[in-house]
């Protein structure tokens, strides 16, 4: 029984990657896919930004998702995860696809998807640690406000073009901040390698 016991916690400390984290793997692949969905967001404008002026907002950029340096590993990847899963809650629905080339869409709800699968992996072991850490307005809960407003900016806007148009340039900058602090905590454990 000690024999099996001993081999059962070598198995489980073997499955720790160097970012401690179990079955935790940062990629090149995470970061290129996220740049694809990039490059998706940049194809789907549809209207000049510049002939929706009238309707921007500071939606509020959480630091959080700026300046990722503040945030333990395990927050930040969170932040990232939530930030994909709010942007993919975003776009995957019927509103959005009345506004956007349906092809580009899926292609980037895909890229999303994939983005919030492969951190899976990352999350699971770190789920409810983020916000209680903190206390009161955690980066998660900071993250999901911020989407709240956008929302809430699309809803009052009534999915206008100009309003999903600025969405999109928001969504940029959102995903890009996502994007660097993925890079950020790849260099932090030595894993971020082509793949």
């Amino acid at each position: 029984m000690a024999f099996v016991l001993s081999l059962l916690m070598a198995l489980v400390l073997v499955s720790y990657g160097p970012g401690g984290s179990l079955g935790c793997y940062l990629s090149q692949k995470d970061v290129l896919v996220g740049r694809e969905n990039l490059r998706l967001l940049g194809q789907m404008s549809r209207l000049s930004p510049q002939s929706c002026l009238q309707d921007r907002k500071d939606f509020g950029l959480p630091q959080e998702m700026v300046e990722g340096d503040q945030l333990q590993e395990d927050q930040a990847i969170s932040v990232v995860h939530e930030t994909l899963q709010q942007s993919f809650n975003v776009f995957h629905t019927e509103p959005s696809s009345a506004a956007w080339n349906n092809t580009l869409l899926k292609q980037l709800c895909t890229g999303l998807q994939q983005q919030l699968e492969d951190l899976e992996a990352c999350l699971a072991p770190v789920t409810g640690k983020g916000d209680s850490a903190l206390g009161g307005m955690g980066p998660i809960l900071t993250v999901k406000k911020y989407f709240q407003g956008i929302l809430v900016y699309l809803q009052e806007k009534e999915n206008s073009d100009c309003a999903w148009e600025i969405i999109r340039v928001e969504m940029m900058r959102a995903l890009t901040s996502s994007i660097s602090l993925l890079e950020r905590l790849g260099k932090m454990d030595g894993d971020l390698t082509s793949s």
